[in-house]
């Protein structure tokens, strides 16, 4: 109950900055168009090579923009950085909370609440813009539910792989070079930049492998009912797999942290 009113707290600051959420959607759905013309002139020169039809890949990128929340690594909480770089994290850890588990549920809300606000309104465009540019419905009902599912999946991959960053930025002087370092290559091995079908076979099964690869590309591709059954099962599996082991390593690290922590050389 404790961490529900950490989740209620943070999700009801996140819904106040409605300006900047519509802002923020009007630079997704501009930088979505762009995506959307670039893949239309590689597919215009031999649409029959690329593994996914124009229209899955449409919609993978309507879906990313919209649900860019959700799945962005780079949107992480400066507030908590700040917190552990300043010291001031040590007023967390007098709280009778578990610090991981009181900065998961407020990641959580924080996304859930940028990604509602900024949803709707690129969905609801991309929806009446004419074929191929709009977003095709959903493969088929049990193609949508598995996207919930998956894409819920792909949100708590999403807030482990920050809280792991967050943790081990105890263990540095600035917090800086680990954000660099690991947002970058996990924006690319997520299927950010581009999606993982487009890589050669070698390359994407490697990359699917990957506790990235469920951050994100899984739930955009279901959707558009891209994968196959088998592929299906075999993401979900691998999204659990990964889930457990990226959080219990997370939680570790943070037991370590709490113990070896020291704040102005006390």
């Amino acid at each position: 109950m404790k961490y529900l009113s950490f989740f209620r707290m943070r999700f009801a600051v996140g819904l106040q900055y409605r300006i900047a959420a519509l802002a923020g959607a009007v630079t997704q759905f501009a930088w979505g168009f762009m995506e959307i013309m670039i893949f239309k002139a590689f597919y215009r020169a031999d649409a029959s090579s690329f593994p996914m039809s124009f229209q899955a890949a449409v919609s993978y990128v309507w879906l990313q923009q919209a649900f860019l929340a959700l799945f962005a690594a780079w949107m992480m909480e400066n507030e908590i950085f700040d917190t552990i770089v300043s010291g001031n994290v040590a007023y967390e850890l007098c709280r009778p909370v578990g610090i991981y588990d009181m900065w998961f549920a407020r990641n959580i809300a924080g996304r859930l609440s940028r990604a509602v606000l900024r949803c709707f309104p690129i969905l609801a465009i991309a929806v009446f813009l004419p074929e191929p540019y709009g977003i095709a419905p959903p493969a088929s009902p049990a193609c949508f539910a598995l996207f919930l599912l998956t894409a819920a999946l792909g949100l708590l991959m999403t807030v482990s792989f920050c809280m792991l960053v967050y943790v081990l930025s105890f263990f540095t002087i600035s917090p800086a070079g680990l954000r660099i370092l690991f947002v970058s290559g996990t924006e690319f091995l997520a299927g950010g930049v581009i999606p993982l079908p487009f890589f050669p076979d070698k390359v994407r099964f490697f990359m699917e492998l990957l506790p990235f690869a469920g951050m994100q590309n899984v739930a955009l591709r279901v959707y558009s009912g891209s994968m196959s059954a088998g592929e299906i099962k075999r993401a979900v599996l691998l999204q659990l797999f990964w889930l457990v082991a990226v959080t219990g390593l997370g939680k570790a690290l943070c037991r370590l942290a709490e113990k070896k922590i020291t704040v102005q050389g006390g």
